[in-house]
């Protein structure tokens, strides 16, 4: 498969001015919105925006802050996207992996038939490929948030930092830039505990801020490498690797083992059970090296266990490990 990219004419119209344009030729339909959506961090992301049809997205990049915007135009079978901020080439750069050229591995995966839920879910969304944000270090503080809650709280911890001590995104979408690992060091103690983080998870971000640029680098090495990089960090197990190696390296078999939900709702559309992680594992084993690609697009295609239980309610009180409603999680790194 080819692509063009496009870039439009002119010197650098700088950080203040803009935006710069890419136009993209990525030689198959693009759904712009779906191929974005695992980078969304609930509906009210500061950083991100969705409305008919058009993705804006605010990120740190080594060059700067960005707001990028990426829109399909079907009829003329590109992509287009435009960028502000000093960031703004890295962003244009990366827009192709951001959505999906990078996995290439996808033309080989062939759904089993005995899984009718993926077989349907791969007609429907044939030409959907995994994202690459390139934005390791700001896709870990984000899933270091998520661990041992549910999406609601981390989400909204995720919000309040964000708007609290990143910066306003350049460019007109109203958006947020998460804050720099030197910012996230900075975070007080009790801004951390108004955000509804207790220290178990605070103490992740905060002990990666100062290996920022090494985990970048494991962009450019195989997946069971940087999965070993990850997970040599404290607070950081399977599933964290899984979690940022999926959205920030693009890697097709980073599955969410340990997962509260994720495996139950995989080995149910495949199998009809709900099974555990060890049974899970063994039930999509025939699918490695595309086992998160299973896990997304078993999530796509809307297929849900039965509930057997009312939705927990949200907790009111202040985290920490002492506290008789906080919810811990075994072992030492998730």
């Amino acid at each position: 498969m080819t692509a063009e990219s496009v870039p439009d004419a002119g010197p650098d119209p700088g950080p203040c001015a803009g935006p710069r344009v890419l136009r993209w030729r990525p030689g198959r339909p693009v759904d712009v919105p779906l191929h974005l959506s695992a980078l969304r961090r609930g509906g009210s992301d500061p950083t991100f925006a969705a409305a008919g049809g058009v993705v804006w997205r605010a990120t740190r990049t080594p060059e700067g802050p960005a707001t990028l915007r990426v829109v399909a135009v079907p009829a003329d079978g590109e992509v287009e996207a435009a960028a502000w901020g000093p960031g703004a080439d890295w962003a244009l750069a990366g827009v192709p992996d951001l959505l999906g050229a990078a996995d290439t591995d996808a033309d080989d995966f062939r759904p089993l038939p005995e899984h009718p839920v993926l077989v349907e879910a791969w007609r429907r969304h044939r030409h959907w490929r995994l994202p690459r944000s390139r934005a390791v270090f700001e896709c870990l503080s984000a899933s270091a948030l998520e661990q041992v809650v549910s999406t609601r709280e981390a989400f909204a911890s995720w919000r309040w930092l964000v708007r609290r001590y990143g910066e306003p995104a350049p460019g007109p979408a109203n958006l947020f830039v998460p804050p720099t690992p030197e910012q996230w060091r900075r975070i007080p103690s009790w801004a951390w505990l108004q955000a509804g983080v207790e220290l178990r998870r605070r103490r992740v971000t905060i002990a990666a801020a100062p290996c920022a640029a090494a985990l970048e680098r494991t962009l450019d090495v195989a997946p069971a490498v940087a999965d070993r990089a990850l997970r040599s960090l404290p607070g950081v197990g399977v599933w964290t690797s899984a979690e940022v190696r999926a959205r920030a390296h693009g890697h097709a078999d980073a599955f969410s083992f340990g997962d509260l939900h994720v495996p139950g709702e995989v080995s149910f559309a495949l199998t009809g059970r709900v099974l555990d992680d060890a049974g899970c594992a063994e039930a999509i084993e025939c699918y490695r090296g595309h086992r998160y690609r299973v896990q997304r697009l078993v999530m796509l295609s809307g297929s849900r266990r039965p509930r057997t239980a009312p939705r927990m309610a949200l907790p009111t009180h202040t985290p920490s490990r002492t506290t008789p409603g906080w919810r811990g999680q075994r072992g030492a790194a998730r």
